[in-house]
């Protein structure tokens, strides 16, 4: 079986789409390509189980949909397998629909004998999505496309395994009863006209048992450089943990993926890293897990990291949250390479952290980020606007906040964007319930403009966005960075990222252009 695992081509004029490995989905003017870790383990996992394996990240190649199509038609897969999100899955769907035309009678013709309902029904391919957007709506793409599969939850890696296995031993025949029993929990899938499932995914798989991602099969060196996170380059992409520890956060889309905390062990963590280091020369590493382990786990792979020589190899990134960590931590973690820490501050009102739920005070905040800039780490902050109960004085407290944290060089570098309630999330479950939502047009949901209702207009949210942003204008802010600057390696770091920063300006310009004269406040 030939299977074809990445992303298909979305070609807009609103920029690069960050949908690999990212969880608030975002358009980029510069281009930010993310290393999708579950997905190339998934690839690996289906390599090293005998499958001709072809990786193919059509955003991050640049190629065309036509370039796309032609490539399928050459290669005649078995299965396309790719990941969606919510402000992108109408045009999936449309890719769908056109890979089941353009391979109907020419791909696998015994697959569309009508006397049975084969695995891609009359299309010669079968397709399967796996995601966010489709773990919360899963059945919604079977109605609007011609999808053959769907995996929910967030091991989506095991369960395409699993899948592709049941449909060898099938020999790509029909779905029935035979097949079903041997699909793991969260596998949806059609019946001639009905759609079944395997019931409720399960996270029980043993995140050890995975292989070292097979970084060259996946074409790791596209994701590499263009990333505004890293100081030093090659860098790269890993989890240790699947996902949150926290996991509560009500505007979070991910607990839908990942409902139980699970962490590798850390020598089989410290394994990767020394693989990545060894074997691919990369210098900076970015830790996806949605909060890096603390704890007796922390402490062990910090003494790891520095028993094995890694700390002076190399910058490591993670995800933390605020009041999570003591200074003593904090210090560990620089003595083991931890470079870049990535706070999600949400909101300087404390109504809104309560709301929220992030459990987490404002006080925390502050003290978290003096104590990590203390200890010689990096903070990097995440800021949201355009909560339904917010008035605009409240989001002007969250944007002086931010500046301040910036300007005062506790924060070191941050990120604005508007809250956007994905499906799944309890967010949005509460928009439904107060008819804050003004539109289910999941295209809409792409960061370019608010989708609850708000008493703040929405010209007004886009400059909140834009003026945190602005901050890279700010006199004492560039002094503060001035003073940073301890080799050239930071100085080609800083001109690396300013083209970013000031991107990111217009990558949240309002898209009726009211806020395009405001740009540069």
């Amino acid at each position: 079986m030939k299977i074809v695992i990445g992303y298909p081509p979305l070609n807009s004029d609103k920029g690069i789409p960050l949908l690999s490995q990212n969880r608030q989905f975002q358009y980029f003017k510069k281009p930010t390509y993310i290393y999708p870790v579950v997905p190339a383990t998934a690839a690996t996992l289906l390599k090293n189980a005998g499958y001709e394996v072809i990786w193919k990240d059509c955003i991050a190649e640049g190629w065309s949909l036509d370039t796309f199509y032609a490539f399928i038609k050459e290669q005649k897969p078995d299965i396309i397998a790719f990941e969606t999100k919510t402000p992108v899955v109408n045009e999936h769907w449309k890719i769908i629909n056109e890979l089941k035309r353009r391979t109907r009678d020419v791909l696998h013709k015994a697959l569309a004998d009508a006397r049975q309902s084969s695995v891609a029904g009359e299309g010669g391919v079968a397709i399967v999505l796996f995601g966010d957007h489709v773990t919360a709506l899963p059945e919604e793409s079977f109605q609007h496309s011609q999808v053959d599969f769907v995996l929910t939850g967030g091991d989506y890696d095991f369960l395409l395994l699993n899948l592709c296995n049941a449909l060898r031993d099938r020999g790509l025949s029909a779905i029935d009863h035979r097949l079903s029993t041997k699909l793991e929990p969260g596998i949806y899938y059609r019946e001639g006209d009905t759609i079944k499932n395997t019931g409720k995914f399960q996270l029980n798989h043993n995140l050890d048992t995975l292989p070292p991602i097979d970084r060259d099969l996946t074409n790791w060196k596209l994701y590499a450089y263009e990333n505004g996170n890293y100081k030093r380059t090659p860098g790269t992409y890993i989890m240790s943990s699947r996902d949150c520890w926290w996991g509560k956060c009500t505007f979070c889309s991910w607990p839908t993926l990942y409902d139980t905390f699970r962490s590798r062990s850390v020598e089989n963590v410290l394994d990767e890293v020394g693989i990545l280091i060894e074997k691919y020369g990369v210098k900076e590493i970015m830790d996806d897990s949605g909060s890096f382990p603390i704890g007796e786990w922390l402490k062990d792979f910090c003494e790891g990291m520095i028993a094995r020589g890694f700390n002076r190899k190399i910058n490591f990134d993670a995800n933390m949250r605020f009041g999570a960590l003591s200074g003593a931590e904090y210090r560990l973690m620089k003595r083991a390479g931890f470079r870049l820490l990535l706070f999600g501050i949400e909101s300087a009102n404390q109504k809104t952290l309560d709301r929220i739920n992030k459990n987490v005070k404002v006080e925390q905040i502050i003290e978290s980020c003096k104590l990590a800039r203390q200890c010689g780490l990096y903070p990097h902050i995440t800021i949201m606007f355009g909560y339904p109960w917010e008035t605009y004085e409240d989001a002007q407290n969250t944007l002086k906040f931010g500046q301040w944290l910036l300007k005062k060089g506790y924060a070191y570098t941050m990120q604005a964007t508007v809250v956007i309630p994905y499906p799944g999330s309890p967010l949005f479950k509460e928009c439904k319930t107060n008819s804050w939502l003004k539109t289910l047009d999941w295209q809409r949901y792409d960061m370019k403009e608010p989708v609850m209702n708000s008493p703040i207009p929405d010209e007004k949210i886009m400059r909140l966005v834009q003026s945190l942003y602005s901050i890279a204008l700010n006199p004492e802010f560039i002094f503060n960075k001035l003073l940073s600057i301890t080799s050239v390696e930071d100085v080609a770091f800083f001109l690396r990222v300013a083209p970013r920063v000031f991107g990111h300006i217009f990558d949240f310009k309002h898209k009726s252009g009211k806020c395009a004269q405001c740009s540069g406040n």
